[in-house]
């Protein structure tokens, strides 16, 4: 009766995994991708001679490779504007750091999107699984530990998956006015001081700053299968500013 007792308790733990694996793998069966912007960005319209863009595009992530710079170009130029490499001709300047890449969750995409322009916001994560099975006798701890075991592994074949992209966006607008910008920085000097750095001056250039997150989500999603609609949503967003 006790091994009886014990084989349904086992079961019972691969069971219960074995459900939650597969509402997992019905749930999230469908690939969802989505891009959000932490603020909305209204620029003034111009006349057609006037839509010049210079765009400036960086990547300080750890996958250079992910490179969106080509097609928020194409992305400028089906709106209609043209993309020039002299800053000073340029009417508009659209700069972009991609700040992240990679595994996230949902947590820390929405935190990354609440914190805005300039902060990490949540950090980036996978996951990690944590039981913990309560009973008494050593053949009841066997029986938690085999049903853990088989759980771990069925939980490892279905898996919820997020990539993220996090990408910082400055865009500057030529008028004609004054702005008058005031910068001030505190620079650390070793453990113990610091020295602040404060600086002034005139332009002829509004800035503007804002951040988009974009997230794809799928059971056993994959990096390369991920990787391009991505690209598109940042890209497609980046120039819809415009």
């Amino acid at each position: 009766m006790k091994k009886l007792q014990l084989a349904i308790l086992g079961l019972l733990l691969v069971s219960l995994t074995g459900c939650g694996a597969l509402h997992t793998s019905v749930a999230k069966r469908n690939l969802d991708v989505q891009t959000k912007m932490s603020s909305s960005i209204f620029l003034d319209p111009v006349e057609p001679e006037q839509r010049t863009v210079f765009v400036d595009v960086r990547n300080t992530s750890d996958k250079p490779e992910f490179d969106i710079k080509p097609q928020v170009i194409a992305s400028l130029q089906s709106r209609g504007y043209r993309v020039i490499d002299s800053p000073s001709q340029a009417n508009y300047w659209l700069q972009a750091n991609v700040l992240q890449v990679g595994r996230s969750n949902a947590r820390d995409t929405e935190g990354a999107l609440s914190a805005g322009p300039g902060v990490a916001g949540g950090a980036v994560t996978g996951y990690a699984i944590h039981r913990s099975t309560g009973g008494s006798g050593s053949g009841a701890l066997g029986a938690a530990v085999v049903g853990a075991a088989a759980g771990t592994i069925v939980d490892a074949m279905v898996q919820d998956v997020y990539y993220s992209v996090i990408t910082d966006i400055q865009i500057m607008e030529r008028f004609s006015g004054v702005v008058r910008e005031s910068s001030q920085h505190n620079l650390l000097q070793g453990d113990s001081g610091s020295t602040v750095s404060t600086f002034s001056r005139d332009t002829d250039m509004r800035r503007y700053q804002t951040r988009v997150v974009s997230f794809a989500n799928q059971a056993n999603l994959k990096w390369p299968d991920a990787a391009p609609l991505l690209t598109d949503g940042v890209a497609r967003s980046l120039a819809g500013l415009f």
